[in-house]
């Protein structure tokens, strides 16, 4: 894969099935924590609040992920259960087809947010 230097490259290397999604993550988040700055962090577009990156988002051979702190993932872990969705330590993966839920994007980003050391 290419080095990818912005959130839009990134975007626009993805496969075209998962493009419309990740511009929608990537809206949320951003609506999420407008002062975070919009960084590429090992080839992934993340969002990254004083120096640690608190949420990022991928596109996969097959489905999408959300990335955030793991705290963020067990304070809405029966909303997550509740999507159908089903996390990781670190995240969530879905096909583009069944996206997480809007709201359930934004919590999870903020939260992730109060969870990261200042």
């Amino acid at each position: 894969m290419t080095e990818m230097k912005t959130h839009d490259d990134y975007i626009a290397a993805a496969p075209e099935p998962f493009r419309a999604e990740l511009e929608r993550l990537r809206g949320l988040i951003a609506k999420a924590l407008p002062d975070a700055e919009q960084v590429i962090m090992y080839n992934m577009p993340g969002f990254r609040v004083g120096s640690k990156v608190v949420a990022s988002y991928a596109a996969f051979a097959k489905q999408c992920g959300f990335y955030c702190a793991a705290e963020a993932l067990s304070e809405y872990a029966d909303e997550l259960k509740a999507a159908g969705l089903k996390p990781s330590k670190t995240g969530v993966t879905f096909p583009p087809m069944r996206p997480i839920p809007e709201t359930l994007v934004i919590d999870l980003a903020q939260a992730s947010a109060r969870a990261a050391p200042r």
